[in-house]
């Protein structure tokens, strides 16, 4: 029997499962918030170290896969996936919601989660659903419309510049959505706070974009080659 499928399609159902994976473990983990230890002077002001969430842990690999899904399936399908993800984002946290209501069975000296413990770190999370869904989906819709026109302009020359470029954009209108729908409004982050985290957020999601250039290049050789093979 022939193969359904061909190459170009396997891969596209793996750097989907990969980025839907990445995109709801970003959402979970999202209510830890964690010190960077880089600190370093602006303007006479010493700055850090820097506070952010510790959701930002899979983002290196979701602007990795937006770039690679961008470049060989175009904006249309990758709008079509920020759309089914977003979905499954919602799905996770109705599942998470549900488990909430269920009480913990307290067992003595048990390693496992008593109802106190669960609903401290799952709890949270519930906070920022509709922060998240909407950050994820509006910087990802408009990162694949920058990027398709940024590629419009450039053509297949200057891969780092539409990668880079829509990242820098998308991340922005990110960072700070998130931030204030999911924990400033409902009063679980000051606005100090606020401001303080939000552009710390993005300067980090930044400066990690810029920094995966070197594995936008390998990404897109070993698609190509991969590719080739058919």
């Amino acid at each position: 029997m022939a193969n359904t499928f061909d190459r170009k399609t396997w891969l596209f159902i793996v750097l989907a499962g990969l980025f839907i994976t990445n995109a709801v473990t970003a959402e979970l983990i999202s209510n830890k918030l964690i010190s960077v230890p880089l600190s370093f002077t602006f303007f006479g002001r010493q700055v850090g170290p820097l506070v952010t969430v510790i959701g930002i842990l899979p983002w290196p690999v979701v602007f990795l896969l937006t770039d690679l899904m961008n470049e060989f399936y175009g904006a249309k399908a990758v709008r079509k996936l920020s759309w089914i993800t977003a979905g499954l984002i919602l799905y996770c946290f109705v599942i998470v919601g549900i488990s909430l209501q269920i009480p913990a069975l307290e067992v003595p000296n048990s390693q496992l989660a008593d109802n106190r413990s669960y609903n401290l770190v799952f709890g949270q999370a519930q906070m920022v659903i509709v922060g998240s869904i909407s950050a994820f989906l509006f910087s990802q819709l408009l990162d694949a419309s920058l990027f398709k026109w940024i590629k419009g302009k450039t053509g297949d020359r200057w891969i780092w510049l539409r990668s880079t470029g829509s990242t820098v954009v998308s991340q922005l209108v990110d960072s700070y959505i998130v931030l204030f729908i999911g924990f400033v409004i409902p009063g679980a982050m000051s606005w100090n706070d606020y401001l303080s985290i939000a552009p710390t957020n993005y300067l980090l999601k930044l400066f990690i974009g810029v920094a995966l250039t070197p594995l936008i290049y390998v990404g897109h050789y070993g698609v190509k080659k991969y590719l080739a093979k058919s």
